[in-house]
This record gives structure tokens, sequence and C-alpha cells, in this order.
């Protein structure tokens, strides 16, 4: 190294400094914002979004996937956005996405049905979605158990807004009754049929009805309803019966019901009491049973027109009434005969005994009293109690000139003697007149066949070779000389009537 160099100054190392980076360049704004911006949106549209649901519908009928709306009280609350049919080919799915709000009331006892025209009764309702398509409604539930999965109900339930209460009628035929019949008191509206549903045996059906307030405090366990549509129309042994409630009933059918009178009146039925629908009012108030006996009364002459439920009356008092006809053959007498089956319940009529003996039982006393009967001349009749139907009854009365019969109590049912009735009467007096007539006519035939030899006589003595037929002719010639000589002095006595004093004096000259 030259030794110049050695005295230079010492000179600093250089380093590398690295280049300072600049900030974020604006051409990466626009992609960042718009990724935050799609970040925001989506958690928002995650955040807003509602539960999803399951309805089942019996049928697909009327709803459009992305279009049918859930409505609440007049505001949409969801949508349906898809529709399958189920596995057993019967019913549909429907899948619904509901808004975030309506995730408070999806609760068990949540309803929804198809909203849509429907008629119950005389009233229509629906008539909107004519224009605008059905729509799903819903009834907010009373549960805190959530629930995602519901069963549409077929009808729209009653509203929440109408106090009342539910009552179950049971009936064996539904008649004119459907959803929505209406339910009268005292003829006024108070409530409607809810809806019906055939017994798991088949027997009868339930029918659902709702009572409105204050009427359903009328309903008691003594309560009766009966069916009240149309006109009811009935002719009978009692006459004719025209009932009917009112022209809705009559245009729409009904229901009515009454609680009889009562000096201690029952309190209200609870909420889901059963009760029987009778078919008219007069069957709804007849007096329950009490103490019915039964018997068996064989008649010999025809039936027709005795029905079964016609009634058996003692001296025009109603006492029981016919629950069984059995026509029966005998074929070693070859006779026909009818047993009709009654049941006597008087106290279930009002009917009272008095000065029965103190201690007996009562199958003791029914015993003596029936035997008592029968001794002074008991008899069962068949009579008619309407002349335009021909419908009869059973009379029961004293005929004290009866042959004398004894019940036989080892019978079940014991038989009661009978006699005939007042048409078989009729009949019987109708053939032994004609019997009379018969005989009559033999004589008159007889006695005409004997006129006929008279004449056939007769006939003889007066033949043309007769000698009888002669001696007529020659009667007759000299009959006809007397009158010639009669008229000759009758012109006599007519020209000359001095004649009958004086006598005749001769021919006048000319």
């Amino acid at each position: 190294m030259p030794e110049n160099e050695k005295n230079l100054p010492p000179v600093p190392e250089a380093k590398a400094i690295p280049k300072k980076r600049t900030r974020l360049s604006l051409v990466w704004v626009i992609p960042i914002v718009a990724a935050a911006a799609g970040v925001w949106i989506a958690v928002t549209k995650i955040l807003d979004k509602g539960p999803e649901i399951t309805i089942v519908f019996d049928s697909a009928d009327g709803l459009t996937a992305n279009k049918t709306k859930i409505i609440y009280d007049g505001l949409d609350v969801g949508i349906l956005t898809a529709i399958h049919l189920m596995d057993d080919h019967k019913h549909v799915i429907a899948t619904a996405e509901m808004s975030p709000k309506a995730k408070d009331f999806l609760v068990q006892d949540t309803k929804f049905w198809v909203v849509k025209p429907r008629m119950s009764g005389l009233n229509v309702t629906g008539l909107g979605t004519l224009l605008s398509g059905y729509y799903i409604g819903v009834q907010l539930g009373q549960s805190h158990e959530s629930a995602r999965r519901f069963t549409a109900l077929a009808v729209p339930p009653l509203s929440d807004d109408v106090a009342g209460r539910i009552f179950l009628l049971k009936t064996e035929e539904l008649g004119s009754l459907g959803e929505g019949t209406p339910i009268y008191f005292r003829k006024l509206p108070a409530g409607q049929v809810v809806s019906y549903e055939l017994d798991k045996d088949g027997k009868f059906l339930n029918v659902k009805i709702f009572v409105q307030a204050p009427y359903d405090q009328y309903v008691n366990p003594d309560t009766r309803f009966w069916n009240a549509g149309g006109v009811d129309l009935s002719l009978s042994a009692s006459g004719l019966r025209v009932q009917t409630e009112s022209v809705m009933a009559i245009l729409a059918g009904g229901i009515a019901f009454e609680t009889p009178a009562s000096d201690s009146p029952l309190p209200p039925a609870d909420a889901g009491t059963t009760f029987n629908l009778f078919h008219n009012r007069t069957e709804a108030f007849r007096p329950p049973p009490r103490h019915p006996h039964t018997y068996v009364i064989i008649f010999k002459q025809s039936v027709r027109g005795l029905e079964v439920g016609a009634p058996v009356i003692v001296n025009g008092i109603t006492v029981g009434e016919v629950t069984a006809i059995n026509p029966q053959f005998d074929a070693e007498k070859v006779e026909f005969t009818v047993p009709v089956t009654i049941a006597i319940d008087s106290a279930r009529y009002g009917v009272r005994f008095f000065n029965l003996p103190a201690g007996e039982s009562a199958e003791e006393s029914n015993r003596r009293v029936m035997d008592s009967l029968v001794a002074h001349g008991l008899r069962a009749q068949l009579k008619t109690g309407n002349l335009i139907s021909g419908a009869l009854y059973v009379a029961v009365d004293l005929h004290p000139d009866a042959p004398p019969v004894t019940l036989d109590w080892s019978q079940n049912p014991v038989e009661l003697p009978a006699m005939p009735g007042s048409m078989e009467a009729v009949e019987d007096t109708a053939l032994d007149l004609m019997k009379s007539l018969n005989t009559t006519l033999t004589s008159v035939r007889g006695t005409l066949t004997n006129a006929d030899k008279v004449l056939g006589n007769a006939g003889t003595l007066i033949a043309p070779d007769s000698m009888l037929n002669s001696e007529l002719l020659d009667m007759l010639q000299q009959g006809g000389g007397a009158a010639r000589s009669l008229r000759v002095l009758a012109d006599y006595l007519e020209r000359h009537p001095e004649a009958l004093i004086h006598g005749k004096t001769g021919e006048a000259k000319p």
C-alpha cells in the first residue's frame, strides 16, 4: 500500500437503506369496500331472516310457491317457498319462510288455514280472495313451547275475540247441519256449528258447537238440544204438528237449545260437555223413563198404521209407548199373529197412585194393581188416532163384560189380554151382515124359483089350445056384447033423459 494512502482520513462505511413503503393504493379501496358491504349485507340478511317452518295441507289447491303469503291481522308475516307431495300421496307439505318477528308466536297451538271463499249457512266469507288469490291465515297460540311443523285446519277457527264455550253434540245423522250452521236460543242467534266428524265406531257423529256469551251461561247439564232446521211436519196418532224455528233455520238449518224450568237450576255446564242432539223439540222434552214395566200384547188383526213410538193411552192419558212390533207365524195352527211390546211408565207421565198397601215393594204394588185391573176387565185394543194418516195407537181400557183372564207372571214379558179393536169389530159386523145377506139372497132365490114355476103353470093354462083359453075367449066376447048394449043405452038416455022417469015410450017417428 502506498504511504500517502495511509495518511488519508477514514471514510464511513456505506449502508443500504430500504425504501419506505407508501400508503395503500386507491386501486384497492373499491374492492375492499365492496367486500365489506357484501359481508354486511350477508350478515344483515342472516340476522333478518326469520324461522323456516313446514305446514301440512290436505291439498295444494290455490297454493303457489313464492307467491302465496301468510297473513296475520292484515300484515304479511311469511311466504310459501316450496310445496311438495308427501310420501303418503295423500297430503302436501309446504315450506314457509317467516319474518323474524313471527318467531314469538310459532308455538304448539298456533293455527294455520287456507283463506278462500266459503259459504257457511247463509254467510259467505273470503270473497276478496277471488281477486287477490288464496292466502294462509294465522291464529296465535297460547302455548309456551315453540314449534316449526304444523298441520293446517280444514276450516277457519273461531275468533279469540268472541267469548263463549265449546260443547259437543252426539247425533245419529247429520241431516241439514254443516259448518257454520246457526244455533238458536229462544229464536235468537247464539252460536254456530264449528265442525263435525264420524265417531270411531261409526255409530254416531260428534258435532262441535260454539255457544257465544252471554248465551253459554244458560247451558247446564239438563239443557236439551234439538235439530231445528227446515220445517218439522209430523202426522201421527196425536194429530198434525208443524214446528219451525225461524226463516233462517228453514233455509240454512239450525240447532236450538233450551233448559227446562226448575226450582233449583243447575250451574252452567263446563266447556266440552257432551249432549244428545234430538230430532225435534217434542222428543227433546219427552220425560225420561222412571219406572217402566214391559208387557206384550198379541194382536190377531192387521196392525197397519201402528209404529214404534206410538202412544199407549188410558182414558185419554198417555202412560207408555210401543217399543217393538214382531210379527210371527204359527205353522202348526196356520195362524198369523203380531206380538206388540209396550212399556208402561205411569210415573214418567205424572200418573199417581193412591191407597196402595204400605210396606210393599214397587214390583209387588205393580202386580197387585195390574191383577186388579185385569180382573175388572182391563183389555188392550188398537184404535185409530188419525183418520188421514191411519195412524194407530194402543188403547188400554176397562171392559167389565169381558171374559175373565188371569195374568201369568212367569212370562217375560207378561202378556196383557187383548180384544178386537173398533175397526176389527166393524169388519166382524160387516162379515156377519154379508153372511145374513147371503142367507136372504138364497131364500129370495128359492122364492123366485117357485114364482117361475107358477108362471110356467100359468103359461100352460093360457095356451091357445087350452080349455081355459076357449072359456076366456067366450067370456071376452060376452063382455064385448054387454059393452055394446051399454053404449046404446047411454046414447038413448042422452036423447031422452025423461025416460029415466016415464020409461021408454017408443021410437020417435020422423
